[in-house]
């Protein structure tokens, strides 16, 4: 169902959202609230011509694919009555011929999904003459829970976009290596979101076999295979009125895709050996290690599910790109395995940052975990560590990390190279990397901390 929602604010511009997929409602209507903007949103275009008849309004947002009137052809009939309405078209399917059409039919810009939030709220500023100083960009960051460490700016970047994202109702995707805690940021943005009070259900796709997955997500009824003795509710039934996590979702096949797209579409799926359907009103959160744009290209994951799940991307940096945390982390972990009667000389200290963490936060952890069980005093020392930790310390630069000093400046300049290449633009240059332009940022964040100049002169 399409809704209104508005934030009372008598010189705050009207803004008319238009799209038929619920969560990207959601998100444009949560996030451009807390920008200060006052927000209607309908899931049609035939809704909004007669919205804009009835109604003032400083801009239109609008999805270019939608079922009855596409993006487009609002945007031709909107012009009839209202030439000078800034109209911002947004589509998950980048057709430079639509594009075209847009800006020639007078759309002010044209935005691929998944919508980048800064990117978004530019375009917002610039068609409604809103300054980028009376923007209260961040008002919504909330203080983090207990049990999350981001010392770095990229983690605090990320969370800062979490914070604004968490309270709409839309699908996320985060991506990033393994190990570097996208279930915690999946747990956060539950906990920040209105479906804090309901079950977060979390389901590792990669750890259960292809044949019982389908079962564990929709569930099944007595009888339906070998060994289902009685009827079982699966994951999204438990997850109706809370969030649902699909971790490393790449790792489904292609039939399970599209029982999992029906999902994301009406919420409806039907229990293994059954023909009735079953409604889920649960939020679903993905994750993946994997590229999942190049898993489409190659044909292992379905493009329309990319979209439905990738309505907006939080991608988590690696731990050597955020040494910041690597010492506030390796504290944390310390104090929870050895109840806070322990602690790490300063030469540990050394192999700790030393050492670039292939795996991540989840083998800090568990080195942190072997020292504590070695150390027979309070005090834990290199020799507690795994000899890999311990050797990274042992001279300037270990050949361990020679080899990822290499990679990382070989993809520090590949990036820099393709900025400069498309004159500084991100979204074009993340295009051409194959990267999303939420993970180009924070790697962009980075270089410019090491003081590389990533800006147009």
């Amino acid at each position: 169902m399409a809704s209104e929602t508005h934030q009372p604010h008598p010189a705050a511009p009207r803004i008319l959202i238009v799209d038929d997929d619920d969560g990207q409602r959601s998100l444009l209507n949560s996030f451009l609230r807390s920008q200060g903007f006052e927000t209607v949103d309908v899931d049609g275009g035939a809704r909004a011509l007669e919205k804009l008849r009835t109604g003032k309004f400083d801009m239109m947002i609008s999805d270019v694919r939608m079922p009855g009137l596409s993006g487009l052809e609002t945007l031709r009939l909107a012009r009839q009555e209202h030439a000078t309405l800034p109209v911002l078209l947004v589509t998950a399917f980048t057709d430079v011929r639509d594009a075209v059409a847009a800006m020639r039919d007078g759309a002010v810009n044209y935005l691929a999904k998944p919508i980048d939030l800064d990117e978004l709220l530019a375009c917002v500023q610039l068609a409604t003459g809103i300054a980028e100083t009376e923007s209260v960009r961040g008002a919504a960051d909330k203080p983090l829970p207990e049990f999350v460490i981001a010392r770095s700016p990229l983690m605090q970047a990320v969370f800062r976009d979490a914070s604004l994202i968490a309270p709409s109702e839309t699908r996320v995707l985060i991506t990033g290596e393994s190990g570097v805690g996208k279930e915690v940021l999946a747990d956060v943005i539950h906990l920040w979101s209105t479906r804090a009070a309901g079950p977060m259900i979390k389901v590792n796709c990669a750890a259960i076999p292809e044949t019982l997955l389908e079962a564990e997500l929709f569930g099944h009824e007595k009888g339906a295979f070998t060994g289902a003795t009685a009827q079982r509710i699966g994951r999204f039934e438990e997850a109706d009125g809370g969030t649902i996590f699909l971790d490393e979702v790449a790792e489904m096949s292609p039939p399970l895709q599209a029982k999992l797209l029906r999902v994301t579409q009406g919420g409806k799926f039907q229990r293994v050996g059954s023909n009735r359907e079953v409604n889920s009103n649960a939020r679903i959160l993905a994750a993946s290690n994997r590229n999942l744009e190049a898993e489409v290209k190659a044909g292992r994951f379905r493009e329309d599910l990319f979209y439905r799940l990738n309505v907006v991307e939080l991608n988590i940096p690696s731990l050597r790109e955020r040494p910041e945390d690597i010492l506030p982390l390796a504290g944390k972990f310390i104090e929870e395995f050895a109840k806070g009667r322990a602690r790490f000389s300063e030469a540990v200290a050394m192999c700790l940052e030393h050492y670039p963490w292939p795996g991540n936060v989840r083998e800090l952890r568990n080195a942190m975990e072997r020292a504590v069980l070695l150390s027979r005093s309070e005090m834990i020392l290199p020799e507690h560590l795994p000899s890999r930790v311990r050797d990274a310390a042992g001279q300037p630069v270990t050949a361990q990390s020679t080899d990822t000093q290499q990679l990382e400046k070989i993809e520090r300049e590949a990036i820099l190279l393709a900025l400069g290449k498309h004159d500084f633009n991100r979204t074009e240059t993340a295009k051409a990397l194959g990267i999303s332009r939420r993970a180009l940022l924070y790697k962009l964040q980075r270089f410019r901390q090491m003081g590389f100049a990533i800006d147009a002169k």
